[in-house]
């Protein structure tokens, strides 16, 4: 098992925090335990979560409201253990922040071979089914962790 996750998208204020919080929620229902950051590659560094991230998570119980962003580093990158990305040029964006996190970074998306694409200013129903799709990543992740 893991023990530091780090979860990564672009600004750190709408997928990631999403991923993270739900990550560390439903491996504690799992009876598991990991350290789990969320960065962005060109984060919006301070910022809150987005409102719609946090209304999403809300509806499952989970307040995003602690969440602040931050940009990804090379000490966030050797910190983790395993990094999940939402799509592939995070992973990319990665790789020229740090060339030693590509072998450990994936998509979340990966067991279901599916990007999760930005909703960032976008419909409710791309928010939606970007929530959709971080939730079946993180259960699937959760169910080989």
């Amino acid at each position: 098992m893991y023990q530091r996750i780090l979860v990564v998208c672009t600004g750190n204020i709408c997928r990631s925090p999403m991923a993270e919080y739900l990550l560390r929620e439903r491996l504690g229902q799992a009876g598991k335990s990991a350290e789990i950051r969320s960065a962005g590659v060109g984060a919006l560094v301070g910022e809150p979560a987005d409102q719609e991230a946090i209304e999403r998570m809300q509806g499952v119980g989970i307040d995003l409201s602690p969440h602040r962003a931050q940009q990804a580093t090379v000490s966030l990158c050797r910190w983790a253990e395993l990094v999940l990305v939402m799509e592939p040029h995070h992973r990319e964006a990665l790789g020229d922040i740090d060339p030693t996190v590509r072998g450990k970074t994936f998509l979340l998306g990966y067991w279901g071979k599916f990007e999760i694409p930005d909703p960032y200013r976008r419909s409710a129903a791309a928010w939606d089914e970007a929530a959709a799709l971080i939730d079946t990543g993180i259960g699937q992740w959760v169910a080989r962790l």
